[in-house]
């Protein structure tokens, strides 16, 4: 089966290079020296990044993917950012001037923004002339995520939580009406009061929604504000071609902030081989134009990454990885010739692949019937036993993931690294066992609908996943696959709980386990982010208490109690964290980061000049 899985990938993978060799070097058509005429003097320091797909919207309302994320957080400031090299993430001041004064009871939050922080100048202000950065612009930022007529894709982030956001919403969304809860008590000071403790607010102000608008550029540029960012971030939108590239250059009004590696988690045995280094005391943008190639096709971007006059950075296609490490485990190596020309790391994702259950469906989740309930659990648990999460790696994953139980992942600090793995590990023998306990046979056995995109990885994972089923008794005929055109459509079932069994991937929004565990919140189920179902009272109850609990060691006890439970009730197939690979030319000083809030670390990107070389 492995095999057979392998030669298709290749073939697929000879397929698609053939049909993008002639897309190759699209996105590199703009002559970026021209372009960048009249705006800078001398030289410039041009950083090409790549992304595997385009923005749909610049405007952090609707800065719902990484791909807009990497162009938002560049363009704009947000109250709070991410350490650029500390791992586990540490949240940090950006535009405030300190981490937020709290109340004791955890429901008021006071936050100093930095005086004398511009707007880059535009044509949307006064002279075209960009202002200073106010408290109530936050406001006003924060208000446009509950205006209607915005659609705002982020607003799940404060709903429910503000005091008055959801009256100010109802009675007609007026920007001249204040919100109780939203106070500006000086020109750079908010107050925010909470209807109930939030501990991961604080993230919540490091995310590309949060970023920070001026209502001039709003009322300049109307519906055509998604494509033309204003901000006082550290660069400034020259050029945006929404389906081929961003072209931005330094925003010459951003504030003067020498790094302090030490501050960002500077650790020479493993950054000093990047050259971070030499960025020690200067002030970010490091590079004088940043440009975003978006290139979906993977074949397109990886041979214009091999060409020395076209883009820096690229993640490795699946399909390069045998060819470009000498090593796999148990630990990635480049070969000598790729390491020669690149820089390499590894990022395991912020988030995890896993399948769930559908709790919903009598015939494999929750019944009515305790005896049928009881079996259904046991058959559950069979059809997890007979998983093969390391075929699965290895086929699909370059044998690089990070395989582990329940449904916290190893990218956040409650992660258990001592937890036993026995859920992970395909025991056919044990999965047989449990199918004679429950009185399971090849006559009695439900079918399993095993729902995908019509895709060829998909069919190739549901074919893996038919095959293991084989091997504990299910009759071909009894696993089948539910197909659909689009992830569009797959999720509109998904939401409308009529897939028996769902493989889906999680990002994490915030470096905590809390945004996982709520994909098994039973409040949350279909069409909420709770797409098992999986509705247990003492796993609801809890949530409901660490919810508004500051990190500690007993919160973390309590998560790790909610995972087991997970993971003793099989309503999961899980999990991996995908291991990837990012590679940047070895002129180009970075620490390439595509987790938490994608982009962020591209303001200490730096380009060495050839005496530094």
């Amino acid at each position: 089966m492995v095999n057979v899985l392998l030669q298709n990938l290749k073939w697929l993978n000879v397929l698609l290079l053939a049909v993008s060799a002639s897309l190759v070097g699209c996105n590199a058509a703009i002559d970026i020296d021209k372009a960048l005429e009249g705006h800078l003097k001398g030289p410039a320091k041009i950083y090409r990044h790549s992304l595997a797909g385009a923005p749909s919207s610049l405007d952090p309302v609707n800065a719902a993917t990484v791909y807009a994320n990497n162009i938002v957080v560049n363009i704009y400031d947000t109250l709070y950012r991410y350490k650029y090299l500390a791992r586990p993430y540490e949240i940090v001041p950006n535009l405030a001037v300190a981490m937020p004064e709290v109340s004791d009871d955890g429901l008021i939050y006071t936050i100093k923004i930095k005086k004398g922080v511009f707007y880059a100048d535009d044509p949307a202000f006064p002279s075209g002339k960009g202002r200073e950065v106010i408290a109530e612009d936050l406001i006003y930022s924060i208000k446009r995520h509950f205006d209607v007529t915005n659609r705002s894709q982020g607003s799940w982030l404060w709903d429910g939580k503000i005091v008055g956001i959801k009256e100010w919403k109802d009675v007609g969304s007026h920007y001249s009406q204040t919100i109780e809860g939203l106070k500006a008590l000086d020109s750079h000071t908010i107050q925010i009061t909470l209807l109930a403790p939030y501990p991961q607010l604080i993230h919540t102000f490091a995310q590309g929604f949060s970023a920070i608008v001026p209502h001039e550029a709003i009322d300049h540029y109307g519906r055509e504000f998604s494509v033309h960012p204003v901000g006082s971030g550290p660069f400034k939108m020259l050029r945006y071609e929404s389906s081929n590239y961003a072209l931005m250059i330094r925003n010459i009004k951003y504030r003067q902030e020498p790094i302090d590696l030490e501050f960002e988690g500077y650790d020479p045995k493993l950054h000093k081989q990047y050259g971070i280094d030499k960025i020690s005391g200067k002030s970010p943008p490091l590079v004088d134009a940043l440009k975003i190639d978006f290139i979906k096709e993977t074949a397109s971007r990886w041979a214009s990454f091999n060409k020395a006059n076209e883009i820096n950075f690229t993640g490795v296609p699946v399909e390069q990885v045998d060819q470009i490490l000498s090593q796999k485990r148990p630990k990635i190596i480049l070969t000598p010739e790729m390491d020669e020309k690149y820089h390499m790391s590894h990022n395991i994702e912020a988030g995890f692949v896993h399948t769930d259950f559908n709790m919903r469906d009598p015939l494999i989740g929750y019944n009515d019937d305790p005896v049928r309930d009881k079996r259904n659990k046991l058959l559950r648990c069979a059809i997890r036993s007979a998983f093969n999460w390391q075929e699965r790696n290895d086929v699909f994953y370059s044998g690089i993931g990070i395989i582990y139980p329940g449904i916290i992942p190893p990218v956040v600090p409650e992660f258990d690294p001592q937890l036993s793995n026995s859920s992970t590990l395909r025991n056919v023998d044990e999965a047989k066992r449990l199918m004679l306990e429950g009185g399971w046979t090849s006559d009695n056995v439900p079918t399993l609908v095993y729902g995908g995109v019509a895709s060829v990885g998909t069919r190739q994972m549901y074919e893996q996943f038919r095959g293991w089923m084989k091997d504990i008794g299910f009759p071909e005929e009894k696993v089948s696959f539910d197909s659909y055109a689009s992830f569009g459509d797959f999720n509109k079932s998904v939401k409308e709980a009529k897939i028996m069994i769902i493989g889906m991937g999680w990002g994490l929004d915030y470096p905590d386990a809390q945004n996982t565990l709520q994909l098994f919140y039973g409040p949350y189920g279909s069409p909420g982010s709770n797409n098992s179902n999986y509705n247990n009272l003492e796993y609801n109850r809890l949530y409901e208490q660490t919810s508004v609990m500051q990190p500690s060691s007993e919160r973390t006890t309590l998560y790790r109690e909610m995972n087991n439970m997970v993971i003793d009730e099989c309503v999961s197939m899980t999990g991996i964290s995908r291991d990837r690979i990012l590679l940047w030319h070895k002129n180009v000083v970075s620490y390439a980061d595509i987790q938490i809030v994608g982009g962020f670390h591209l303001k200490f990107v730096d380009m060495l000049d050839e005496e530094d070389k």
